[in-house]
């Protein structure tokens, strides 16, 4: 039997116990992250940014709980024009004000930096696209076309698991013990995936920017928060929008983005078979979203 173990070997491959041919131990080295800046918001709070590419059109990108720029940037690599990826308050080296926050709080921020960046375009993930489905419900002419990838929560309240999962996050990043916060993102990796060197690769990733920045502790109150009070808000949506689901994800139930896609006038809905899709459609998920983006 072979079991998740943290530390990792050093060599990069996996680490088996008892009998049976050890993997490949040898991965690909992780890219060194990129410059960031720190910018002054209007509402005080100063975020974290990344700009790549030039030109037209503008699109931001918003990360999910817990995660940030280094995860929001595969999504872009075929989307043309300039791209913003900025952290969300409390994540990374953003500012972290006094919580508790709330949805209202998220989409501040991502318009701040849609603003300043004179965006057209929004991407949002899982917390991003919750944030960016309470800036439409204030601002629904603000962007031309919207990606939103796996959305969690709408109207109604996470379910438990997804609440558990989410705290417990919180809870082994507050901690700060390695083992412990491995314990919880590999969770985050296929089953097929964790105990081999990309699945390696990713943990070390995570781990090294969870247990260097932290995650502050008013995000503790955003798993039992909600975006909207009533998703029929976003009716007045007119953008063209590609929501985006996987079957079989706790932590990002399908019916959430069939309830998104119906909630928005001009939605299409595109629904993997199993979770997981940045490990096993990687390739199809980039295409997609920058075939619908770049239109």
């Amino acid at each position: 039997m072979r079991d998740f173990r943290w530390p990792p070997p050093p060599d990069g491959g996996p680490r088996t116990w008892g009998p049976g041919p050890g993997a490949p131990r040898t991965g690909r080295p992780a890219l060194p992250e990129p410059e960031t800046e720190l910018v002054v918001t209007p509402h005080g709070v100063r975020l974290e940014q990344l700009v790549t590419g030039a030109g037209d059109p503008v699109t931001v990108f918003a990360h999910g709980l817990g995660n940030g720029i280094a995860t929001t940037r595969p999504f872009g690599s075929g989307v043309t024009g300039r791209k913003l990826f900025f952290q969300f308050r409390g994540h990374g080296r953003s500012d972290a004000p006094a919580g508790p926050w709330s949805y209202a709080d998220l989409a501040r921020d991502l318009r701040t930096v849609a603003d300043l960046g004179g965006a057209t375009r929004a991407f949002g993930a899982s917390l991003g696209a919750g944030a960016l489905c309470r800036l439409l419900t204030e601002s629904p002419g603000r962007f031309e076309r919207l990606v939103f990838f796996l959305p969690a929560v709408l109207d109604r309240a996470r379910g438990e698991v997804a609440r558990e999962r989410l705290t417990a996050l919180l809870e082994a990043v507050d901690g700060g013990d390695a083992a412990t916060v491995a314990d919880v993102v590999q969770l985050e990796l296929p089953p097929a995936v964790r105990n081999t060197p990309a699945g390696w690769a990713y943990l070390r990733q995570r781990l090294d920017q969870l247990l260097r920045d932290g995650l502050a502790p008013g995000l503790a109150s955003v798993p039992d928060s909600v975006p909207l009070t009533d998703a029929t808000a976003l009716a007045a949506v007119t953008a063209p929008a590609l929501v985006i689901g996987c079957a079989g994800d706790d932590l990002h139930p399908v019916e959430v983005a069939e309830q998104l896609a119906a909630a928005l006038p001009r939605a299409t809905l595109h629904v993997y078979g199993r979770p997981g899709v940045l490990w096993t459609d990687r390739a199809d998920l980039r295409t997609r979203i920058s075939a619908f983006l770049n239109e």
